[in-house]
């Protein structure tokens, strides 16, 4: 699966706490000022301590102006769908347009039973939400009244309205094979949790999702994804999902976009809930949002408006006031000439505080320099019959760098917010940080964003290179000298940044 073309949506996932709910509230006001998306709101009638999800919504919906609101998911064995379907209806009139709708079949039956609800055997769960889904859309459409005989629900002659403004979406929890078909079948959306399905379940379970929508003679981009998250913003990455620096979390959730169809990230803040949203709605989202738009729509134009020219071999030329300056030689390297250069400053006179910055950057570097050697190494197996090529091409498109370069179109952007300005907010731009705290440093960060394009070629090149020898088997010289030419700018780009940047870093403070 790939990406399905969706527009992206991020959201806050709030918990109905009954107790301290002003700051649940203040929490949705949050979301909707800072440009969320939407608030998904979960639903557990026999939780005491909870606040009732559909009262909390409706309430919502007057406190906010833009936000989708959503159940997150809607206990239907508590909640009938005859019932449910006037509740959406309304909400969605009074909210202008506002509702998407999350629908589970059931769980924790204890508690369902407790409240007074069907305790239903998993098989029948799933019939039972099969049902809903088809009393809910008849009571959205106009028409005569409806008759329905199912085993769990049934209408005798209901009149369908009031009829929601614009067309509500059924999105499914679901995690199980007969879930993940009914989903594909009949279901607007999936929405699960990356608790109950981390990412690399994640993908199994699409595989599962789309033949089901195939089956039933639909497209899988008929289906929207959205995913529940929760993670960890630090300084530092960790070893789990969406556990570092919100660059890092940028790059996962990118990853899902492009490669799963994943569309909506809904958050469920931690210890900072104010501190979690705002990182998610001004670093995370606008990220994202411009890498899977510079994927969609191929490299920004250079500087001045003209597209790139030349080939992987051949990188496009350096645009400058004074008219186009080469920054690459005859043989593909750049021309290290023609790199404007700093006065070095003697690092000595920084604290150790300071020069803990600029060994960010180096450490940065050092696991790019990991990842050539896993490019070098993939090319040495293909050659000798240990990978064949497209399992290889698979590799170097998921390496770190081949998303950042390429698709961020940034130098290092996972790591250390190295983001340039076609790319995402200004003002969380390492560069321009740069360049504003110290003019001179302008003419080196405008040569080292031209080399970030350069190298974006030269990745391209090597893919290109790999599919062609699937079919052309001597195609394996042209991997080679491609991989050679990476080799080649990658290690002089990386040892010219850490030249010019490292002690600036320390000195103006920047953390990474």
């Amino acid at each position: 699966m790939t990406d399905l073309g969706h527009d992206l949506r991020f959201g806050a996932f709030l918990t109905p706490a009954a107790e301290g709910h002003e700051r649940l509230l203040a929490l949705a006001e949050l979301a909707d000022r800072i440009g969320l998306d939407l608030i998904g709101i979960q639903d557990h009638p026999y939780q005491p301590a909870f606040l009732d999800t559909w009262t909390l919504l409706s309430h919502l919906s007057a406190r906010t102006t833009r936000v989708a609101l959503v159940p997150d998911v809607i206990n239907l064995p508590l909640r009938p769908p005859s019932v449910l379907a006037r509740s959406a209806a309304s909400l969605d009139i009074l909210s202008g347009g506002r509702v998407e709708l999350g629908l589970g079949s059931g769980a924790f039956w204890d508690g369902v039973a407790a409240m007074g609800g069907e305790r239903r055997t998993p098989g029948e769960a799933v019939e039972a939400l099969e049902e809903a889904i088809g009393v809910l859309r008849a009571l959205w459409t106009p028409g005569r009244g409806v008759r329905i005989s199912g085993e769990h629900y049934e209408l005798r002659g209901a009149k369908p309205g009031p009829f929601p403004v614009h067309p509500i979406g059924l999105w499914i929890g679901s995690y199980k094979p007969r879930m993940l078909e009914l989903t594909g079948r009949l279901g607007d959306g999936w929405l699960p949790s990356s608790a109950y399905a981390d990412p690399e379940q994640l993908a199994a379970m699409t595989e599962r999702l789309d033949s089901a929508a195939v089956d039933a003679g639909r497209d899988a981009a008929d289906v929207r994804r959205v995913y529940n998250i929760t993670g960890r913003f630090g300084r530092r990455a960790g070893t789990g999902f969406l556990d570092g620096p919100p660059s890092l979390w940028a790059e996962q959730l990118t990853d899902l976009a492009l490669r799963l169809g994943v569309s909506g990230f809904v958050l469920a803040p931690g210890g900072d809930p104010e501190g979690d949203l705002r990182t998610f709605a001004e670093e995370v989202a606008p990220a994202v949002r411009a890498a899977v738009e510079r994927e969609r729509t191929g490299p920004a134009p250079a500087a001045g408006g003209t597209a790139p020219t030349g080939t992987a071999a051949e990188p496009a030329a350096e645009q400058s006031d004074g008219g186009a300056a080469s920054i690459v030689g005859p043989d593909g390297s750049f021309d290290d000439a023609s790199r404007p250069r700093l006065e070095k400053r003697d690092p000595a006179e920084l604290t150790a505080a300071q020069r803990a910055s600029g060994q960010r950057l180096v450490q940065i570097h050092d696991h790019l320099r990991g990842e050539l050697k896993q490019i070098r190494d993939a090319v040495d197996q293909v050659a000798s019959g240990q990978r064949d090529p497209a399992a290889a091409r698979d590799l170097i498109n998921r390496l770190t760098m081949r998303q950042n370069y390429w698709t961020l179109g940034s130098f290092c952007a996972s790591y250390c917010r190295l983001v340039t300005t076609h790319h995402t907010i200004e003002n969380v731009h390492m560069f321009p940080r740069l360049s504003g705290a110290q003019e001179s440093l302008g003419p080196v960060v405008a040569r080292l964003e031209a080399e970030h394009e350069v190298i974006a070629d030269v990745l391209t090149g090597i893919d290109t290179a790999l599919v062609a020898m699937v079919t052309e088997p001597g195609a394996l010289e042209q991997v080679r000298e491609q991989v050679e030419l990476l080799d080649d700018v990658l290690l002089s780009h990386l040892d010219y940044e850490e030249e010019e940047l490292v002690e600036p870093l320390g000195r103006l403070e920047i953390d990474l």
